[in-house]
């Protein structure tokens, strides 16, 4: 299974280039583009809760792609006493809806690690209908 790994500064606008990343490495499989909303939600997530987002931060994205998935793990810098969980937020709320979409959009989502840093681990699975047309990796 090849595996893909790439460490981004903790800059916001940096997620943008982690999502172009993730299109491009992916290069036109059947979920680059959840797997690219995933790598945005995930980083936005290290970037706004985590010593990621400060000015020496930086998150660290891994994608590792198999005939039948592509596993997104994000890593943040650690420094927060917060597990991330999915939230249910009031409708009028700006924030908290992300891990709930990244778990909508995967198959599973793991959450490893402690207040010194923690990986979110999301898995995309491609359904038979998909694997005849996905790209040979």
């Amino acid at each position: 299974m090849p595996t893909h790994r790439r460490t981004f500064p903790g800059d916001p606008q940096e997620l943008s280039t982690a999502r172009s990343w993730t299109r491009a490495t992916l290069n036109g499989h059947p979920h680059s583009e959840d797997a690219a909303l995933i790598v945005s939600e995930l980083g936005t997530n290290a970037l706004t809760h985590t010593a990621s987002g400060e000015a020496a931060g930086s998150f660290h994205v891994t994608l590792t792609v198999s005939e039948l998935t592509v596993t997104i793990a994000v890593t943040d810098s650690g420094h927060t006493k917060t597990v991330p969980e999915v939230q249910h937020p009031p409708l009028n709320a700006t924030h908290g809806r992300g891990l709930g979409m990244v778990a909508a959009l995967a198959e599973s989502v793991t959450v490893q690690g402690d207040d010194s840093g923690r990986t979110v681990t999301a898995e995309l699975r491609v359904q038979a209908s998909l694997q005849e047309s996905a790209p040979c990796s």
